[in-house]
């Protein structure tokens, strides 16, 4: 069974810093590139940060860039979003997703960030 857990989200103060994982079972986590994708109240899904399926070339909104930074670890299956000085603007549910041309595409089930004084 595929399965994308994310973790790592909860309630930060603006200016502060939470760290997304997103643990991948069963695919082939290495030839999948990643990306994390974040949808917050009554509005659409936004892209917020890709990386291929080697660990190069991360690329990030620009809503995000400069704070976030997404890396992955294909040893142990896993994905990571480090955000810093974090704004209210970014509280939203965060999703990871694994994504090849040829073999298809998996969503986890989210983690909400919320970003409050």
């Amino acid at each position: 069974e595929v399965q994308l857990v994310e973790s790592g989200g909860g309630l930060v103060q603006p200016g502060g810093s939470l760290r997304l994982s997103c643990a991948g079972s069963g695919f082939t986590f290495g030839v999948y590139d990643m990306a994390w994708v974040r949808q917050a109240p009554g509005k659409g899904p936004e892209w917020v940060s890709s990386i291929n399926n080697d660990g190069n070339s991360p690329m990030y909104a620009d809503s995000v860039k400069g704070r976030f930074t997404i890396s992955r670890d294909n040893a142990k299956n896993t994905v990571y979003l480090q955000m810093n000085s974090l704004k209210p603007e970014d509280t939203a549910v965060y999703y990871c997703n694994a994504a090849s041309l040829s073999l298809g595409n998996y969503w986890g089930q989210g983690t909400q960030v919320t970003v409050s004084s």
